[in-house]
């Protein structure tokens, strides 16, 4: 489902990014208070949410926080230039991304599509008999998105889902910075993006510790991550 929510409360650019998202061939629902994003992200209609941060009344993070609350949609962040801790804040809560304001239509209808993609290539590109993929105490179907670890089902967002199976294809190799913002982000790495980073403590919370308190994900400084296999 491609269908996408825009939450913002400039009117006029609003109307401005609808219409050329609609001209890219998806379906655009537009609202402009948090209040009323938060309502329609969690009604399940949609595929995407495309979120402003800088809103009056109820802002981006905290509609954000309502959202993940309940729902694991996809969330963009649109965030002010610059501004690396609301940046940082809505990754950490589970936004799947961002694009920093002001942006350009062409740039934010390009992750919309990389969002919507990777979180569809696994029911897309699965294999009848060859649908599982297991790494120790780690279960996960990509064929489904789903994954269990120690036999309970894990919440992930669509990013993290993404990072998660591309370190578990290659568990107990490393993976570079590149291809996990490649691969998860669908996107290049971009200097100083630290969204991976984010992305992968909040993943390391979500799995806990191994039993002798080092992470399950490790940090091989200047060359990337790896999914530790036991």
């Amino acid at each position: 489902m491609g269908k996408v929510l825009l939450v913002d409360d400039d009117v006029e650019l609003s109307s401005m990014l609808r219409e050329y998202i609609l001209r890219e061939g998806f379906e655009v629902d537009a609202v402009h208070d948090g209040e009323a994003g938060v309502r329609a992200a969690l009604s399940g209609g949609y595929g995407i949410v495309v979120l402003d941060v800088m809103m009056p009344g109820m802002g981006g993070i905290e509609a954000l926080r309502r959202i993940r609350g309940q729902s694991q949609v996809p969330v963009l962040m649109l965030t002010a230039r610059g501004d690396d801790v609301d940046r940082i804040v809505g990754l950490e809560l589970g936004a799947d991304d961002y694009v920093p304001k002001p942006c350009t239509p062409r740039e934010l209808v390009a992750r919309i599509r990389a969002i919507l993609r990777r979180s569809q290539d696994g029911q897309a590109a699965a294999e009848p008999g060859n649908d599982t993929l297991t790494v120790g105490p780690l279960v996960m179907w990509p064929h489904m998105r789903r994954i269990q670890w120690h036999g309970a089902e894990l919440g992930l967002t669509s990013t993290e889902y993404n990072l998660l199976e591309t370190l578990a294809r290659s568990a107990g190799r490393i993976v570079s910075k590149a291809e996990l913002s490649e691969k998860g982000l669908g996107r290049p790495l971009a200097r100083f993006d630290r969204s991976i980073d984010v992305h992968l403590s909040s993943i390391r919370h979500k799995l806990g510790p191994r039993p002798d308190g080092r992470p399950w994900i490790e940090t091989v400084r200047g060359l990337g991550y790896q999914l530790v296999r036991e």
